[in-house]
């Protein structure tokens, strides 16, 4: 009975687990960063379907997408977000920001 209560346990404490990282939120963009403003620029006038709701509570799929590029490209990274997700460098980031926002093609 024990061995069960234990396992019982370690299977719930790694569901749980699980559950968080894949809720992962980003830290937040300041509201005046000058790349996160121009990613949404810019995407939405690329992109379709960016004012849709993301999985992330209270934004858009171009503000989820924008965020997580944000967060993932390297902190001396000044150009353009969109223009760095098209990129060879930057197609991996460009996956992992799909799946955040929900929004791929």
């Amino acid at each position: 009975m024990r061995y069960l209560s234990r396992t019982l346990a370690a299977a719930g404490t790694l569901l749980f687990a699980s559950a968080v990282a894949a809720q992962t939120v980003y830290n937040t963009v300041p509201s005046d960063d000058v790349q996160y403003r121009q990613c949404l620029r810019y995407a939405a006038s690329l992109y379709e379907g960016g004012k849709e709701p993301s999985p992330i509570k209270g934004q858009t799929k171009e503000q989820a997408w924008c965020t997580c590029l944000w967060n993932e490209t390297p902190d001396e990274f000044s150009g353009n977000l969109v223009k760095f997700s098209e990129s060879a460098k930057g197609k991996r980031v460009n996956k992992i920001c799909e799946a955040y926002s929900n929004w791929s093609d």
